[in-house]
């Protein structure tokens, strides 16, 4: 298991985070620091998520497709990649077959 897959030590919400009828769901991991992460899934499909603050989307499992505010290419992701997301933005991403799992950290 890979160490930034592994959280000691947190709060977990319980209550799911879901998105895109059920195509998009999360879990949210709290911090004795005050940090906040994200651990979720996203199914086959293509979404369109806001950010507030910055984000750095961690893919645990699978293949993506992202494209960011201003961006008109769609690169690719896959396990054991990242890219980060600008705070008061927005990106795509878009799954092509199986399902996507990720860890999203707020900077």
């Amino acid at each position: 298991m890979n160490a930034s897959e592994l959280f000691d030590d947190v709060s977990v919400i319980c209550k799911a985070n879901v998105f895109s009828n059920g195509k998009v769901v999360s879990h949210t991991v709290l911090f004795k620091d005050g940090k906040k992460k994200t651990v979720g899934l996203i199914f086959p499909g293509s979404f369109k998520f806001d950010t507030d603050a910055p984000e750095k989307m961690e893919i645990t499992v699978g293949n993506c497709r992202i494209r960011q505010a201003g961006e008109g290419q769609w690169k690719t992701y896959q396990a054991g990649t990242f890219f980060m997301v600008p705070g008061k933005s927005f990106f795509e991403i878009s799954v092509d077959d199986g399902i996507l799992e990720y860890i999203c950290s707020f900077e």
